[in-house]
């Protein structure tokens, strides 16, 4: 017996079961690849950790994305130092990456905020405002070592930005004349 259903019915079901794994996979992955967005604007971030940076390592992006380079900052931090969120979000990995405890927080844009080495103190898909515990330093998988800081990397779609850009006061420089009467 030979069962055929009308073209149109065929389409139908094809075009319903593509929009349902289209939502599928989007629900499945909401939070880890994310939109590109526009890079964040200079000032709505915050710092990770308490007081002044203190930078160990700066940015540096790689030439081309698949090179080597420092996608992120390393900022001196004590053993034990709370971690907390750089922007508000969710939270959408805390977990263990090459050896190293991450926590990853996207905001409402898709941007991506993760900070490591820390043990974690919160779960993911909670939402959080910027400024909320995330954990505390560790000295496993410290870019420092045998010291301890905290590594911070923010990527917007596939890139990394430098999270100094981001922070209040960061932007353009603006060079102002030297006679103020001009």
């Amino acid at each position: 017996m030979n069962r055929r259903l009308p073209t149109a019915r065929l389409t139908a079901a094809l075009g319903s079961g593509t929009l349902l794994l289209g939502l599928m996979v989007a629900a499945a992955s909401a939070g880890t690849a994310g939109p590109p967005g526009s890079p964040p604007q200079a000032g709505t971030y915050r710092l990770p950790l308490d007081g002044a940076a203190d930078v160990v390592r700066a940015f540096e992006p790689p030439p081309v994305r698949w090179a080597a380079g420092h996608r992120g900052v390393d900022l001196r931090a004590s053993l034990g130092a709370a971690v907390v969120s750089p922007v508000s979000g969710v939270v959408t990995f805390a977990g263990t990456v090459g050896g190293r405890p991450v926590v990853t927080v996207t905001d409402a844009e898709g941007r991506r905020s993760s900070v490591e080495p820390l043990v974690p103190a919160v779960d993911v898909g909670r939402l959080i405002p910027a400024g909320t515990r995330l954990g505390t330093i560790v000295a496993e998988g410290s870019h420092c070592a045998p010291g301890t800081c905290l590594h911070w990397g923010v990527r917007v779609g596939d890139d990394y930005v430098d999270p100094l850009g981001l922070l209040p006061g960061a932007g353009p420089v603006v060079l102002l004349p030297l006679d103020p009467g001009r």
